[in-house]
């Protein structure tokens, strides 16, 4: 990543995309943000609009622009995608969007860029694989927001039901960013409690806050039409810790190298995030169930992946 200037080009302006972009403009000095959308008439009102919170910011150049501009970014994130209906699986709109996908990254890569792509497009862990194969960067250098998502609903829940703070919520969940994810409950801790020992966390508890997390996005999309602040929250802190160099752990789309007994697919787990992309993925401790689970998932992934070649 370049030393003098922090640029970052954003690629899908709609509510995702433009939440992403206000979120990051409030927590991360940038110099540079270019705003690319099929239609460049809102990308040109967003950037107008962005503009007006600058008074508060520290300087930033904030414009439209094209793939072309991507030649001496530090990071492209990849929004765009057609968003998932009520009733549709995350999975059922890889091949809606697969096509998207190659009109993007072919372009970019031809510009010359050479930073890392942060992918949120679903099915976010397909896309970020096809994002990593029609790029031919090495996989460090590919991230997609994965179970990010999921584990920061899943510390609402729980802090809702125990009555703490979510500050005070330790867990993850790991897998498939949809229906095969699962909570590592057996490692979650609570105030540094063991979540699993808490007298009130039954076996049905567990099962009826896990179903409560899934279902979380399905309700939100039949209430209002579509998800986009906590993913756009979590699209924010992926880039500024590419950004600032930071090492700091999030549960994203990460590449497996042997992590969980997995190879060549990308699955949500733990990883360091600095300047370099993934510097490392953390295979943390799993229970043989939860390791069953992660299999599960990677099962289900791999079966999409390689029928959407």
């Amino acid at each position: 990543m370049k030393d003098s200037t922090r640029k970052v080009m954003l690629v899908g302006d709609g509510a995702v995309g433009s939440s992403f972009a206000f979120s990051l403009l409030q927590h991360t000095r940038l110099d540079e943000l270019i705003v690319v959308d099929i239609n460049e008439d809102r990308a040109k009102g967003d950037v107008l609009d962005l503009k007006d919170i600058l008074p508060d910011m520290d300087p930033t150049k904030l414009h439209t622009g094209s793939y072309s501009d991507a030649s001496d970014c530090d990071v492209v994130v990849i929004t765009a995608g057609i968003p998932r209906k009520p009733g549709e699986t995350r999975l059922q709109l890889v091949n809606k969007n697969v096509k998207i996908l190659d009109s993007i990254v072919t372009p970019v890569v031809k510009s010359g860029f050479n930073g890392v792509f942060v992918v949120s497009s679903n099915p976010v862990d397909i896309l970020t694989a096809i994002t990593q194969r029609l790029s031919g960067f090495p996989k460090n250098r590919v991230i997609g927001t994965g179970t990010s998502l999921d584990t920061d609903r899943l510390k609402v829940v729980l802090a809702e039901e125990l009555a703490v703070s979510t500050q005070a919520v330790d867990t993850m969940v790991l897998g498939e960013h949809g229906d095969t994810s699962f909570p590592n409950f057996d490692e979650a801790t609570v105030n540094g409690q063991r979540l699993a020992a808490l007298p009130q966390m039954t076996q049905e508890h567990l099962a009826d806050i896990e179903q409560k997390v899934r279902a979380r996005g399905g309700e939100i999309i039949n209430l209002k039409g579509a998800t986009y602040y906590g993913v756009a929250r979590n699209l924010a802190r992926i880039v500024q810790a590419i950004l600032e160099d930071s090492n700091i752990v999030l549960p994203v789309s990460a590449p497996m190298r042997g992590e969980y007994g997995l190879n060549d697919m990308y699955i949500g787990a733990p990883a360091v995030i600095n300047a370099s992309g993934i510097a490392k993925v953390i295979e943390t401790p799993l229970s043989d169930e939860e390791m069953q689970k992660m299999q599960k998932s990677a099962e289900q992934l791999s079966q999409v992946l390689y029928s959407a070649n």
